[in-house]
């Protein structure tokens, strides 16, 4: 399939650089998120819930199915940004102990 190409390389790039300021945006929303749930948490070990994260992994494959985003692309960037938020979280957790 041949696509034909509407936009230069140096505005494709502009719009990639928009997008990423987005999703620092979003992603700096969804910490302030993280966080928050580090001060409601009780107990370290309510940080971890193993259905709670299949259950967003389970949202995102559908939300990446209807918005056209390859599964092998959402998957494993929801992974690692869970990864990554839970070690946020436990950092949190462990601040507001102290």
């Amino acid at each position: 399939m041949n696509r034909e190409v509407k936009k230069s390389m140096k505005e494709v790039r502009s719009e990639i650089d928009q997008i990423d300021k987005d999703l620092v945006s979003l992603l700096a929303k969804r910490q302030k998120c993280i966080e928050n749930a580090a001060l409601i948490k009780k107990e370290r070990n309510l940080i971890i819930d193993k259905d709670r994260i299949e259950e967003v992994i389970s949202n995102i494959k559908k939300l990446s199915s209807s918005s056209g985003l390859s599964e092998a692309i959402s998957e494993p960037l929801w992974r690692k940004l869970i990864e990554l938020s839970i070690e946020h979280e436990f950092e949190e957790f462990e601040r507001k102990q102290n």
